[in-house]
Order: C-alpha cells, then sequence, then structure tokens
C-alpha cells in the first residue's frame, strides 16, 4: 500500500506526518510507503522547515531525510491520499482523475478527537506561528495517525474465518 500526505508547501505537515506514519507502519510490521508533497511547487527539493523539523527531534523522530516535493500526475495512484487542510483537499480534488476521488480523505478524518459526524478539521497550518503551533501539529498526527495504523493492520490481518 501506498499513502501520500499533501499539504500545500510540503515543509511542514505533511513531512512531519511524513515521518510519524512511516514509524508507526514499521513498527506495526505494515507493508506501507508512506510520502508527502506539496500542491505548490516553490520549496520543491527544500528541506524541512527547521521548526518542524525540532519538533520530530525533541519527540525523538528523525526528520533529517526529507526533501519537498510537488502533487502531480505521478502520485495518482497512491492507495490513499491524506489531505491536511480544506484547500490542499480541494487542489488534489482538481487535478486528480474523478474515478480516484474516494481514495482522498482529510488527514483528520482518523482524529479520535474528531466528533463523529462533523465537520472533519483540517491540520492548521504551523508557518506563521511560533513552536507551540509545530507541537500542535505533532500531536494531531501522531493520534491521528496511531487510528489510521489500528485500521490499516485490521485491513492487513487475515480473516480467520477463511
Amino acid at each position: 500500500m501506498r499513502i501520500a500526505v499533501v499539504c500545500l508547501g510540503n515543509i511542514c505537515r505533511s513531512p512531519t506526518a511524513e515521518v510519524v506514519l512511516t514509524e508507526l507502519v514499521d513498527a506495526a510490521g505494515l507493508e506501507v510507503t508512506v510520502e508527502s508533497c506539496g500542491t505548490g511547487g516553490w520549496h520543491v527539493g527544500e528541506s524541512m522547515d527547521p521548526r518542524a523539523a525540532r519538533a520530530l527531534a525533541d519527540a525523538g523522530y528523525d526528520p533529517s531525510r526529507h526533501r519537498a516535493r510537488q502533487f502531480g500526475p505521478s502520485w495518482f495512484d497512491h492507495d490513499l491520499i491524506l489531505a491536511m487542510d480544506a484547500a490542499n483537499l480541494a487542489d488534489v480534488l482538481a487535478v486528480l482523475p474523478a474515478d480516484r476521488h474516494q481514495r482522498v480523505r482529510l488527514f483528520r478524518s482518523y482524529d479520535p478527537e474528531v466528533p463523529a459526524g462533523g465537520p472533519v478539521p483540517d491540520v492548521p497550518d504551523p508557518w506563521y506561528g511560533g513552536p507551540q503551533g509545530f507541537a500542535d501539529v505533532l500531536a494531531m498526527v501522531e493520534r491521528s495517525g496511531e487510528v489510521l495504523v489500528r485500521e490499516l493492520a485490521l485491513l492487513d490481518t487475515p480473516d480467520p474465518a477463511g
């Protein structure tokens, strides 16, 4: 399975999710590849925002390998595409073939703190704020990622009834 996480510039939110989800799927023993990209191309090739990298490193993750990429046709075949906010979702759906729209969800649709049946909130962009915004994003990503990985593990478990 291949998962794409999409934000605006691919230097804050989506690379944070890529790092966390990769660690979670690896720990669960799942054969899942997690990648991230942005809908905009102005940061392509750049490292993660230092504030996002610091939040990850402070929590024990290794953010060192990231290079920003842009969403485009090469991403269309991912099995699951997770948009970090409603604008990213709209941008992805605008270019993704209609027969693949069912593969796209908002990232926080897995957040256990979001009331069932209610609107799914965005993962807020921490770019213009201070360190607390990056810590908040990391907390949202971790708790949403844990739920997602549990769901993926259930899909990966063979049915004992055959």
